[in-house]
């Protein structure tokens, strides 16, 4: 399980994308029926509201949507039950703290290896690297 830094959606291969979607809707059924999502990689989603992890689904499925994937929002959306006028948290506060340049970084070094690997399309990784340079070089 791993929750992509947040600034990685839009250019996130669809194969990530689509396996964001299905770790979103995991993780929140988790929460729901657990009270955690009981994995090392994000156990820090305990840390923030779960409109953290409510936010960065609409995003994720806003992405889906954008490329032509169909997004099923009610099955993630319906493990959530605060009122809707506290649902909406601006993308630059999403996990702020967690989704920080190193963890960028970390994330930056996952997709290489699936790419070393030959998961991900020579065209995806060079659109992710030419990302990462930016936000690297930018000082984000």
């Amino acid at each position: 399980m791993r929750l992509w830094h947040k600034d990685l959606i839009p250019v996130l291969p669809d194969k990530q994308l689509l396996g964001q979607w299905r770790e979103c809707c995991a993780i929140a059924k988790n929460i729901a029926t657990k009270g955690t999502p009981n994995h090392i990689l994000v156990n820090k989603i305990m840390d923030y509201p779960l409109e953290h992890l409510y936010n960065y689904g609409v995003f994720v499925c806003c992405e889906m949507d954008r490329r032509g994937f169909k997004c099923d929002f009610e099955k993630f959306s319906h493990y959530f039950t605060f009122p809707h006028e506290t649902k909406t948290i601006l993308h630059t506060d999403i996990f702020f703290g967690w989704h920080i340049r190193r963890y960028m970084s970390q994330c930056f070094m996952n997709l290489q290896e699936k790419f070393d690997c030959g998961g991900i399309k020579a065209e995806d990784y060079y659109k992710i690297c030419n990302f990462y340079w930016n936000y690297i070089t930018k000082g984000k």
